[in-house]
């Protein structure tokens, strides 16, 4: 079996769809058909059926995605070795701001505990411009959300939303209440925007941006109030339940790979990396 059609095969599966997996392995969607098509003639089994207006792999697809995990893992490892022995190994790696203080040092302590001549380069942004820069080649691995009806990724964790408030600011819900929230590809800004609203709160938007700190600077200052996950609450905020704000939900926080041959991280070791780091979570929290 040809190796390049396996990692496609596997950029199918990470990504959930033809149009991203060709953005990560730089080929057209169509290119992609042809490759999968010659794939099942080679084997005589079908990989793919249709589940309502989507693609997903067959019994027979599950299979051979299994094994692909490792010949390809085995083959881009062979490849590195050959062409880096001694080198120092470069990985891009993103994550959220609003991550950067409960998740990103751990995933850093991890992996240059796997990695003694690894170099790291961090960079922030939301996660869906994190995603975005995987598929286009310029990031490794990122730290993202989620997204919503999917099983993107390898699970780090779980974590809240909760409305925050500096201790000395006054909640009053019969006047308009201000709040600072994310931008609006943010669940917890849908949240809560939606939750008001159907509350018949009153509210006004005193700032939205894609900075947890950001957010956390505004509320410390007794300007406004938040929505955010709990792992991302400033230390001089205060948690706050009330009847006039609406329930949050939880997100999950998720490891993502990108699939090019040269990523110092493979897929395997993205999953081993995602179970050492639940292991020391579940440390901290006994």
């Amino acid at each position: 079996m040809d190796i390049e059609a396996l990692r496609t095969l596997l950029a199918f599966v990470e990504t959930g769809s033809f149009t991203r997996a060709g953005l990560q392995i730089h080929r057209t969607q169509s290119a992609i058909s042809m490759q999968m098509k010659k794939l099942e003639q080679e084997l005589g089994k079908t990989l793919f059926i249709k589940h309502g207006r989507n693609l997903v792999l067959s019994a027979e697809g599950l299979l051979l995605a299994r094994d692909a995990k490792q010949l390809v893992h085995l083959h881009d490892q062979s490849v590195l070795n050959i062409k880096q022995p001694k080198q120092r190994l470069m990985l891009r790696l993103g994550c959220p701001d609003d991550y950067a203080k409960r998740v990103l040092p751990d995933v850093v302590a991890l992996l240059h505990q796997e990695f003694s001549n690894l170099e790291l380069s961090i960079s922030t942004a939301s996660s869906i411009v994190l995603r975005e820069q995987l598929d286009q080649g310029l990031l490794d691995l990122a730290i993202v959300t989620r997204a919503p009806n999917s099983e993107e990724g390898y699970l780090l964790q779980t974590a809240q939303g909760v409305w925050l408030k500096h201790p000395q600011f006054k909640l009053k819900p019969e006047h308009s209440l201000p709040i600072v929230v994310f931008q609006k590809d943010c669940k917890f800004h849908q949240a809560a925007v939606e939750g008001l609203l159907k509350l018949s709160q009153p509210f006004h938007i005193v700032a939205n941006c894609a900075s947890a700190s950001v957010l956390n600077g505004i509320v410390d200052h007794g300007l406004a109030i938040t929505a955010m996950a709990d792992i991302s609450q400033s230390q001089y905020a205060e948690q706050i339940k009330a009847p006039f704000l609406p329930a949050l939900p939880s997100i999950a926080i998720v490891l993502i790979s990108a699939l090019h041959p040269l990523n110092p991280i493979s897929s395997a070791q993205a999953k081993q990396l995602s179970e050492r780091y639940q292991t020391l979570v579940n440390k901290k929290d006994a």
